[in-house]
């Protein structure tokens, strides 16, 4: 069932989902709040947008093109319907093609800023994945995994631009090395934990391409307070700047 809502947090932005889909997350949140936005930016590229929270947080931060890049056909319809009802056609553009295939579409070093919340598990034919093929591709390395991920994003990356991302925190090292392997340096991570003395499940991290060595590691983020509620943290990115 296709549904129109606030877009978690931002009163004055809609997002369309299909409740039959896999809808966006906190994480969708977090990533573009996280990034580095160097005052040079002028293009942004989203891969793996989904139905575009994240293009469209972003579009709130900066007057830059951005570009959002959805393998699935019903979920680039959301996200076009999403930026349409937003009134942001002139700031993001949806593209409906596998990223594999069309960054060819794209000299290198196009982009000043790569983001992505890419499918965060392995999948291999033993894996267990969910009969919905929507969630499937938007959880598991079914259709792009993270070393062809990394790949493109350098290849499409300019020099010293910068790469967010989120994902999970016990694939870390596999991700601080990917980044390595492909000249992203790794210069800003941070753990988000769901609640006080509990383990971390999400991480952000950021990188410049061909950037100098240097790890940052910010200090920790707490989702939810013990009665359950966003913390005060989380409801700051909700503030639209």
């Amino acid at each position: 069932m296709k549904v129109t809502n606030y877009l978690l947090g931002y009163k004055n932005l809609y997002i369309v989902q299909d409740t039959n889909m896999f809808n966006f997350s906190l994480d969708s949140v977090l990533l573009p709040n996280f990034i580095t936005i160097p005052k040079n930016t002028k293009q942004i590229l989203d891969i793996g947008c989904g139905n575009a929270p994240i293009p469209l947080i972003l579009s709130t931060k900066t007057s830059s093109k951005i570009i959002g890049v959805e393998i699935q056909p019903e979920v680039y319809k959301l996200a076009q319907e999403s930026i349409k009802i937003n009134h942001k056609e002139d700031k993001i553009e949806i593209i409906n093609a596998d990223i594999n295939k069309i960054e060819n579409k794209w000299d290198s070093c196009s982009f000043q800023i790569i983001t992505c919340n890419p499918p965060f598990f392995k999948y291999t034919k033993d894996s267990n994945i969910n009969k919905n093929e929507y969630k499937t591709i938007a959880r598991h390395e079914v259709c792009l995994n993270l070393d062809q991920l990394l790949k493109i994003v350098s290849r499409l990356l300019d020099n010293n631009g910068v790469f967010g991302m989120v994902h999970r925190p016990e694939r870390l090292l596999e991700i601080l090395e990917t980044m390595r392997k492909y000249k992203i340096e790794p210069k800003r991570i941070q753990f988000v934990y769901p609640k006080m003395n509990e383990e971390a499940n999400i991480l952000l991290v950021e990188g410049r391409k061909n950037g100098s060595p240097g790890l940052h590691v910010c200090a920790p983020l707490y989702s939810h307070n013990a009665t359950g509620e966003y913390t005060e943290q989380i409801k700051k990115f909700f503030q639209e700047n």
